[in-house]
C-alpha cells in the first residue's frame, strides 16, 4: 500500500520558531482517472458508463443544492449550503447570493476514521532551498501571467534577491517552442519582488507566444547557483487584423504546437484595442467553454459557447466590447483540451490586440 507522503515546513511567521506537515500527493485524480481507478477496483463495470455517472453525480448534487437541500452520503460525504453574511438590521435586504451564498463539502466521521486508521505517513527529506516565484503580474494591463512588451512585469515570491552584476544570476524567459532571453532591464529587485522590463524572445510562429521564466541566484557570496522555475506559464497579446480579408485565420490559444489548435476566421470589430478571449474546462461535464472578456479580472464577459469537438464556433461580444462576435475554428480539439487540462489548471486566456 502507498504511503501518504508529508514535508515538515517553517513557520516563519512564528516567535519562537514552529513547524507544520504539509501534504504532498502522489498525483492529482480526475474525472478520467477515477473512472480507471473504479474500473481497476470494479472489472465488470464498464469505464464510459462510470465517467457518465460520475460527472452525472456531480451535476445532480448540484441541482439539489440550487434547489435548496442538502444531501448526505452517510458513509462518504455531506454537501450544504450555508451563508456568509451580515445584515444591520432583522428587515434589512437580503444580499445576493453570489455575495452571501457558499457551499460546504465535508467528509463524514466513518470515512474520516477509516483513512486515518488505514494511512501510513512518510516523511519527505527537506527541500532545497530555491527562489520561489509564487505569481506575475503585468502592471501596465493589471493582468496575470501575461508578457507585455509595452509594461513591466512584476515576480512576487519568496528568496528573489540577486545580484544583477553576477553573470550567472537573475531572470532568463524561455519560448516554449523556441527562443530564450536573458533579462537585462529590471525597476526593482527585492526578496519579495522583482520588476522587470521584458525583452521577449522571438518564437517560430505567431501563435506560439507562451514563455516559460526561471530566476537564479545564489543565498551567499560563495553559495551554489539555485534556479526556480515559475509554475505558471506566460503568454503575450496576440496581434489579430485582418477581419476584411475573405480568408482570415490568426492561430490562438496554442502552446508549442507546429500548428494552431484554434483559429480566429472573421469577427465584427468597432475598433482597435485589447480584448481576452478564455477557454476554460466545463466541471460537469470536461468541455470546454469559451467566450470573450474584457481587460479587467473578474470584469465584463460574453456568454460561454460549449465546444465539444473540431470545428466552428461564434463567440458573443457584450455592452461595450471591441467586438461583438468572434469566429473560431477548431482545428485540434483534443490537444487543445489537453493544454488546458495539463499546463494551465482548467483555464487558459489569451489577449489579442485587435484591430481591421
Amino acid at each position: 500500500m502507498s504511503t501518504v507522503q508529508c514535508r515538515v515546513e517553517r513557520n516563519t511567521l512564528t516567535t519562537p520558531p514552529s513547524y507544520s506537515l504539509r501534504f504532498i500527493p502522489h498525483n492529482i485524480y480526475g474525472y478520467e482517472e477515477l473512472a480507471d481507478e473504479i474500473v481497476r477496483d470494479n472489472p465488470s463495470l464498464n469505464r464510459d458508463q462510470v465517467l457518465v455517472m460520475l460527472r452525472a453525480r456531480d451535476q445532480t448534487v448540484q441541482r439539489l443544492l440550487i434547489n435548496g437541500n442538502q444531501v448526505t452520503l452517510e458513509d462518504a460525504f455531506s454537501y450544504r449550503l450555508s451563508f456568509k453574511a451580515r445584515l444591520n438590521e432583522p428587515n434589512a435586504p437580503l444580499p445576493s447570493a453570489e455575495e452571501c451564498l457558499r457551499v460546504k463539502i465535508s467528509a463524514s466521521r466513518p470515512f474520516i476514521k477509516e483513512v486515518r486508521q488505514k494511512a501510513r505517513l512518510e516523511r519527505l527529506p527537506a527541500e532545497e532551498k530555491l527562489p520561489l516565484i509564487t505569481s506575475t503580474e503585468d502592471t501596465e494591463l493589471g493582468l496575470n501571467d501575461v508578457l507585455y512588451d509595452q509594461g513591466v512585469l512584476r515576480l512576487m515570491g519568496n528568496d528573489l534577491l540577486f545580484d544583477r552584476n553576477e553573470a550567472d544570476c537573475g531572470c532568463t524567459l524561455t519560448g516554449t517552442r523556441s527562443g530564450a532571453a536573458v533579462q537585462h532591464r529590471f525597476a526593482a529587485i527585492s526578496n519579495t519582488e522583482v520588476l522587470i522590463v521584458p525583452t521577449i524572445p522571438a518564437q517560430e510562429a505567431a501563435w506560439n507566444n507562451e514563455y516559460r521564466l526561471a530566476l537564479a541566484t545564489r543565498f551567499t557570496e560563495h553559495g551554489t547557483l539555485r534556479t526556480g522555475t515559475y509554475r505558471g506559464r506566460l503568454r503575450t497579446p496576440l496581434e489579430v487584423s485582418g477581419f476584411d480579408h475573405p480568408n482570415m485565420e490568426v492561430g490562438i490559444l496554442t502552446g508549442k504546437a507546429t500548428t494552431p489548435h484554434v483559429l480566429i476566421t472573421g469577427g465584427s470589430l468597432h475598433g482597435e484595442g485589447m480584448i481576452r478571449v478564455q477557454a476554460v474546462l466545463d466541471a460537469r461535464d470536461g468541455h470546454i467553454l469559451c467566450n470573450l472578456l474584457d481587460m479587467e479580472e473578474e470584469g465584463a464577459a460574453g456568454d460561454p459557447v460549449a465546444m465539444r469537438a473540431n470545428g466552428t464556433y461564434t463567440l458573443a461580444g457584450f455592452s461595450g466590447a471591441l467586438v461583438s462576435s468572434l469566429n473560431l475554428r477548431v482545428d485540434d480539439y483534443e490537444a487543445l483540451h489537453a493544454l488546458i487540462r495539463n499546463d494551465y489548471a482548467g483555464q487558459l486566456v489569451d489577449v489579442l490586440a485587435v484591430r481591421p
